[in-house]
C-alpha cells in the first residue's frame, strides 16, 4: 500500500513538471514575437527615413519601383492682386431731418403718409390760423384808417396846410402797420409746413388735434438727394485705409454693382465693438433708398507684380506652408511664404517665381519625391 502511493505521489509530481515546461515556453516565445515586430517597425520607419533621404540626394534610386499617382497641372498666375474688406453697410442720407412747427398751434390737418414721397414745397401738414386771421383782420382794418389820414396829410402838407410832424407821425403809423400786416401774413404761411426738398416722410411725429409750439417735430423725412453708405471697419485696418481708396459696392436687394471712393474716414473708435466708421459716396442710382443694406469692398491692398495660387493647393506641416510642383516627372515639395488672400487666391511672397507647374488635382495623394503622371 505504501508502495502504491510513493508511485503515485510520484506520477503526479512528473505530471505537473512536464505541463509547466510547455506553458513558460509559449509565453517566451510571445514576448520574443512582440519583440521583433517592435524592432521590425522601428527598422522600417528608418529604412523609409534612408530611402527618402536617398532619393533627396539621388533622383534616380529605385525610381522604376516608385508607384506613379495621375494628377493634373496648373501654373501660378502672374500679375496684379488686390485685397478688399468686406463689410456690411447702410445707405443714408445727409439731408435727414426733423421738420418742426415754427409757431404755436393745434395740428388742423396732415396731408403726408409714412413712406409718402413728396417734392420740395408740397404741404405736409397745416396748423390751426384762426388767431393769425383776426390779428391779420384788426391790423388790416387799422392800416386802412391809417393809409386814409395819411393821404388827407399828404395833401394838406402838399397845399403847405398843417405841420411838418402831422404829416410824418401820419406816414410812420401807415408804414407800422404795414410791417405788422406783413409780419403777420408771414407768420400765417408758416401755419402751412411745407417739405423743404425732395424726399420720403418716414415717421409722423404728431396727431391732427395736438398743440404744437415753435420747435415741435412734426414729421421726419429723409431726402432722396446726398445719398452715402456708412459702415464699420475693425480698427486693425487703421492707417491701412485712406480717404479715396477704391470701394466696390453691391446692393443685394436690387442686384446692382458700382464701384465708388472713400469719402471719409471716422477717428474715433467705438468701445463696444472696435470698429470706426467709413462714409462712402454714393452717386445717384434708381431704387437704392436710404436704410438700404449694402455690400462694401474696400481695396486695402494691391501688389501689381505678385504670385498667386489657389489657396487649396496650400499644404502645412511642421515647418510651415508648401505646395507641390512637378520637376523631372516627380512631385516635389515647395515651401513658401504666404501673403494675403482673396477670393480663393492667395499671395506667395516668396518660394515661387511663378514659371513652376503645380500639382492640381491629386495633391492630396502624392508626397515628395513621387513618380506623378500628368493627366492629358
Amino acid at each position: 500500500m505504501k508502495n502504491t502511493i510513493t508511485f503515485l505521489t510520484l506520477a503526479l509530481l512528473i505530471g505537473v513538471v512536464s505541463c509547466s515546461e510547455p506553458k513558460d515556453e509559449l509565453a517566451e516565445k510571445k514576448d520574443q514575437l512582440e519583440a521583433y515586430k517592435s524592432e521590425a517597425a522601428e527598422l522600417k520607419t528608418s529604412i523609409e527615413e534612408l530611402e527618402d533621404e536617398i532619393s533627396r540626394l539621388d533622383p534616380e534610386f529605385r525610381k522604376n519601383q516608385r508607384k506613379s499617382v495621375l494628377i493634373t497641372t496648373a501654373k501660378p498666375e502672374k500679375g496684379n492682386f488686390e485685397h478688399y474688406v468686406e463689410v456690411t453697410g447702410s445707405v443714408l442720407s445727409k439731408k435727414n431731418v426733423n421738420i418742426s412747427a415754427e409757431l404755436s398751434g393745434r395740428i388742423e390737418e396732415i396731408v403726408t403718409r409714412e413712406g409718402m414721397s413728396v417734392k420740395k414745397g408740397q404741404v405736409i401738414a397745416s396748423i390751426d390760423a384762426e388767431s393769425v386771421e383776426r390779428s391779420i383782420a384788426e391790423i388790416q382794418t387799422q392800416l386802412d384808417l391809417a393809409q386814409t389820414v395819411f393821404e388827407k396829410q399828404e395833401r394838406l402838407w402838399n397845399q403847405q396846410i398843417g405841420t411838418e410832424m402831422q404829416y410824418l407821425e401820419a406816414k410812420n403809423r401807415m408804414e407800422t402797420l404795414e410791417k405788422n400786416l406783413s409780419s403777420l401774413e408771414l407768420q400765417r404761411d408758416r401755419t402751412t409746413v411745407r417739405a423743404p426738398f425732395n424726399g420720403t416722410v418716414e415717421e409722423l411725429l404728431v396727431r391732427v388735434g395736438e398743440l404744437v409750439q415753435p420747435g415741435s417735430p412734426i414729421v421726419n423725412m429723409i431726402g432722396e438727394d446726398d445719398l452715402f453708405i456708412e459702415g464699420d471697419i475693425s480698427e486693425r485696418y487703421i492707417g491701412i485705409l485712406d480717404q479715396g481708396d477704391s470701394v466696390s459696392i453691391r446692393f443685394p436687394s436690387i442686384d446692382k454693382s458700382l464701384k465708388t471712393k472713400v469719402s471719409a474716414i471716422g477717428s474715433v473708435i467705438n468701445p463696444d465693438n472696435r470698429t470706426f466708421k467709413v462714409e462712402v459716396f454714393l452717386p445717384k442710382m434708381e431704387n437704392v433708398k436710404p436704410n438700404m443694406l449694402s455690400v462694401l469692398n474696400i481695396q486695402d491692398y494691391e501688389n501689381p507684380e505678385a504670385v498667386t495660387v489657389p489657396t487649396y493647393l496650400i499644404l502645412q506641416d511642421n515647418k510651415g506652408s508648401y505646395v507641390f510642383v512637378v520637376e523631372e516627372g516627380m512631385a516635389r515639395k515647395k515651401y513658401v511664404e504666404r501673403g494675403m488672400t482673396y477670393q480663393g487666391e492667395t499671395e506667395i511672397l516668396s518660394g515661387l517665381d511663378g514659371s513652376e507647374t503645380l500639382v492640381d488635382k491629386g495633391f492630396r495623394e502624392v508626397g515628395d519625391n513621387f513618380n506623378v503622371n500628368i493627366a492629358s
